[in-house]
Order: C-alpha cells, then sequence, then structure tokens
C-alpha cells in the first residue's frame, strides 16, 4: 500500500510541474465555497471545471446555484415579483496583508486588522504569501493547510461574540478619509469612547437610520456594566452571522469574501480567475487572483496581487508591466445564465465595479536621502512625493483613472520579525537593508464606490504591517427585481440537462457531479 502511494506521489509531481511550466490551467476555476445560509455554516466544497461536467440541483438546495449560474429562467406560472423602487448601501471591508510565508499559529488575534469605523456587510480579505515562495511551492503542488487556518481563524473572528463589541468600538471617530483630522481620528478609532453628541450628529447621515439609531443606543449605555451586546447591522439577527462566498489560491496568494448570511441569497456569478507573472512570466509565484461576483444585478470584481519585488531602479517598470499583463489575460469563463442578465463581465474592467488590493511592491524612488529621519518625525508626505506607485500613477503609465485614498499611515514594509523596527533602522547588512515603503495598497474603480476609512494594522506577525480600507457602496435598486430561489426536483436526463430548468453548467457549489459529460 505504502509503495503504491509512493508510486502515485512521485508519478504525479511530473505532471504537476509540466502543467505549470506549461502555464496549463488546472482547477483554474474552482474556488471553495460555503453553501448553507440562514446562519449555518456548511461543508467547504471545491465546484468543477465548467468545461467537463455540470450539475443538478435538488429541490432542497434551492437558490444557491440558480443564482450563482446568473438565475435559471423561471416557470411562465409564477407570479412576476414586485419591483423595488430603492438603493442599498452596503459597508465593504476590504484588506490585504502579506504574511511573510508563515501559516498562522493557533490563537493569533487578526480583530485588530478586522476593526474598521464601522461595521460591515462584506469582507474581502486578500494575503500574499500564504506559504513560502520555494521551488516546492511554485512547481509543486498546491499547500492548501495554510489558507484552511486562515479562513478558520476569519470565520471564527466574524462570528464571535467579541467582534460585535469591537466593532461597536470602532464607530468613535469615524469620518470621511478626506478629513484634515484623519490622522488624529486613527489613534482615537483604537480607544473605547463615549462618543458626543456633536459627533453622533455628524455620523447620521453616513450611518443611515437603523444604524445611527442602535449606536445611539450603545452610547447612552456603554457606561453601565453588565449591558448585554446590542445589534448593529440593519436587519439581521442578534448574533451576527457571515458566510464564506468564495476563496482561491494561487501558489502564495489567496482572497477570500465573506458575506453577511441575509446579503447570501443575493449574490450571484461567482467566477474566479488566476493569472500568474512570475519565474518565466507564467508561474504563480507573482500575480492575481480575482473574484467576480453579482450582488443585486451589481457586478464586481476583487483583484489581489503580488507584484514583481526589487527597489533597483526600473524595477517599477516590471511592476506596471504586470499589472497590464493581469488585466490582459484575466478573463472570467461564460456560464449557463438567466437571459434576463443581457451582459455578464469577461474580465477585469467590463465590472461596475473593481477593488484591486495587493502587495503591488511599488518603492520609494531614488534620492530620498533623510528617509530615517522623516520616519522619526512622521513626515510620510515628504516621502509619498518619492512614492513610485504614484509617481507612475500621474505619468499615465499605470492605474490609469484609478483611485486611491490619501494616505495618513506610516510605511508597511520592511520590518524586523515581532519588531516595530525597520530593518533599515537597525540592519547593518547592505543585502537585507531595505528602505521602507508602502508596498500594500488598496485601489478602486467605479461609480458608486465611497472610501471612508484608509488605514492600517499594527500585528507583528509578519515583516509587512496588514492594510485595510472600508468602503460604502450604493446600489441603484430602481426598477430592478428581486431574485427568487427556484427549487428542482433531483432527477437527472442528459437530453435535457442544459434545457430545462434544473440543469446548470457548474460554476459554484454542486451535489451531484457526472464527470466526463460534456455540456452542449
Amino acid at each position: 500500500m505504502r509503495t503504491d502511494m509512493r508510486k502515485n506521489s512521485k508519478s504525479s509531481w511530473p505532471k504537476v510541474i509540466a502543467r505549470k511550466w506549461l502555464n496549463i490551467p488546472s482547477g483554474a476555476e474552482e474556488f471553495q465555497s460555503d453553501y448553507a445560509v440562514n446562519g449555518e455554516t456548511g461543508d467547504r466544497r471545491k465546484s468543477c471545471c465548467d468545461q467537463d461536467y455540470h450539475s443538478i440541483v435538488p429541490g432542497n438546495f434551492s437558490g444557491w446555484l440558480t443564482e450563482t449560474a446568473g438565475g435559471i429562467k423561471p416557470s411562465k406560472s409564477m407570479p412576476e415579483p414586485p419591483p423595488v423602487t430603492d438603493s442599498l448601501n452596503p459597508r465593504m471591508f476590504v484588506g490585504t496583508w502579506n504574511v511573510g510565508g508563515k501559516s498562522p499559529h493557533e490563537g493569533l488575534n487578526i480583530r485588530d486588522w478586522l476593526s474598521s469605523p464601522a461595521p460591515a456587510d462584506i469582507y474581502v480579505l486578500g494575503f500574499q504569501e500564504i506559504v513560502p515562495l520555494n521551488a516546492g511551492n511554485v512547481l509543486g503542488a498546491e499547500d492548501n493547510g495554510p489558507a484552511a487556518k486562515w479562513l478558520s481563524l476569519i470565520r471564527e473572528a466574524l462570528n464571535s461574540d467579541q467582534s460585535d463589541k469591537e466593532l461597536a468600538r470602532c464607530y468613535s471617530g469615524a469620518t470621511e478619509e478626506s478629513s484634515p483630522s484623519s490622522l488624529q481620528l486613527e489613534q482615537q478609532a483604537s480607544l473605547k469612547p463615549r462618543t458626543s453628541f456633536t459627533d453622533l450628529l455628524s455620523m447620521e447621515d453616513e450611518l443611515g437610520e437603523e444604524d445611527f439609531e442602535r449606536l445611539l443606543n450603545l452610547n447612552t449605555n456603554s457606561s453601565e456594566e453588565g449591558s448585554p451586546s446590542p445589534t448593529y447591522m440593519s436587519g439581521s439577527p442578534a448574533r451576527q452571522r457571515f458566510c464564506l462566498a468564495a476563496s482561491k489560491q494561487m501558489v502564495g496568494l489567496f482572497l477570500c469574501v465573506w458575506v453577511r448570511t441575509d446579503l447570501y441569497k443575493h449574490i450571484s456569478n461567482l467566477k474566479v480567475s488566476c493569472v500568474g507573472c512570475g519565474i518565466m512570466g507564467y508561474l504563480g509565484n507573482k500575480g492575481s487572483v480575482s473574484i467576480s461576483m453579482t450582488l443585486h444585478q451589481k457586478t464586481f470584481c476583487f483583484v489581489c496581487t503580488h507584484l514583481t519585488s526589487g527597489e533597483k531602479e526600473g524595477d517599477e517598470i516590471r511592476r506596471n508591466s504586470d499589472v497590464a499583463e493581469i488585466l490582459k489575460r484575466t478573463k472570467f469563463s461564460r456560464s449557463f445564465r438567466d437571459f434576463r442578465q443581457p451582459f455578464h463581465p469577461e474580465n477585469i474592467l467590463d465590472h461596475d465595479k473593481v477593488i484591486w488590493l495587493g502587495d503591488l511592491n511599488y518603492r520609494l524612488a531614488p534620492g530620498c536621502v533623510d528617509t530615517h529621519e522623516l520616519l522619526k518625525k512622521n513626515n510620510w508626505q515628504v516621502l509619498l512625493e518619492k512614492d513610485q506607485l504614484r509617481i507612475e500613477q500621474r505619468a499615465g503609465r499605470v492605474f490609469s483613472g484609478w483611485e486611491e485614498g490619501r494616505i495618513y499611515f506610516a510605511p508597511t514594509y520592511k520590518y524586523l520579525a515581532d519588531s516595530d523596527d525597520y530593518v533599515v533602522q537597525t540592519s547593518n547588512s547592505k543585502e537585507k537593508r531595505r528602505i521602507p515603503a508602502w508596498c500594500d495598497r488598496i485601489l478602486w474603480k467605479g461609480e458608486g464606490l465611497k472610501q471612508v476609512w484608509y488605514s492600517r494594522g499594527e500585528c507583528r506577525f509578519s515583516d509587512h504591517r496588514p492594510v485595510y480600507s472600508l468602503f460604502s457602496v450604493h446600489i441603484n435598486l430602481v426598477n430592478k427585481l428581486i431574485p427568487t430561489a427556484i427549487s428542482c426536483p433531483p432527477r437527472f436526463s442528459s437530453k435535457s440537462a442544459l434545457s430545462s430548468a434544473c440543469g446548470a453548467k457548474v460554476q459554484a457549489e454542486e451535489l451531484l457531479v457526472i464527470p466526463g459529460h460534456k455540456a452542449t
């Protein structure tokens, strides 16, 4: 038995290496996702490649695959759902973190990173280097162990009772990123304050009526010990629950999207795409992982990237080239969809709203001589004048038309392990010296995205500090139809698999998989 296992293991390695070196896709469209709603979480399962497999939707599995594949055309006998004349303004938390090839240990506290001025409805979390970028991981089989640990930590942090209290703490000091006092407010957000009435009034428009009333009640009762934890999110149960919409790994890149369970049923067309820009321009030690989804008929694309490293002159040009390649080569496959949806984006820029996050690796341009002194004085604005990303963007060579919030936080790279000191401050070795830089960034493109916070966490887990941003997302629901879940009997017919309301090409989750059957 052991001999057979060794033979299988040895024989699989050349295949894996060959596929990677020849850039042959292998499970490129597979991703993990929860399939349970209503506050329950289920086993994470992978979908099959859309090319060779399709699935049938059982009757007790209504709603998920029908919406994920774009929706199955409803029966003519079903009543037409009423139109909605309203708008939606969910809050979206976006975070990025290069964890330096380290697997998280049990009990690692990531709540500092996930804290924000207001609770979010959607969490988009991107990681870089979740595994060491050595030859075994780049050329060999994917190591999914660290990704599973990160998912477990995130699930626990988002769904714990303690997270509700910490999110409430972050309400204080919430303000627009353009406010001149954002630097001071960033420090206030980490305290446990009692918000003044004047501040509450200024937050009313941003938070909305229901959340504002809850915050007002929270502020009134904040001095009472033992008072029960309030509810913070509109229309949700007392204990907030988040589920995994999708997650995808490519070597060290890892991207996951979490949503409130009551929003989960409104998410459809989940797709993933990976682009390798590393060794030979194709391997996955550098590149991107992207997730595309539709929320209330508005299309979103989240692009988690790790671009070419290096601080030599000319390295920024290679990073620009990586961005161009990712925009060019990222493709989302088409699948069976509801004909009421006339358009589904196939590339990044086709989406209504795009978030680009990750370790972009842009450094400070040569010629910044007093870096250490400027860091000691927290004079970041002078340092930012040498930021390569801003220089290249202003010149129109990369991210033309994209937006980034104003930066009021210290450079995020490179720190000594488990320290608040930059490598440049203590290291005597020229090989190890790195000029501190804002490598970790979040940019966006599209109407209806309003950034209300842009900051960084202070976890010392790696040589990078995590970065996060909070967005208010405006979604116009006027004249849109509310999607309805359609139950289908668990019966299969090869002739009517795609034509009936019970058949769909696999794109998200499947219960019954028929291998080798080609969809027509």
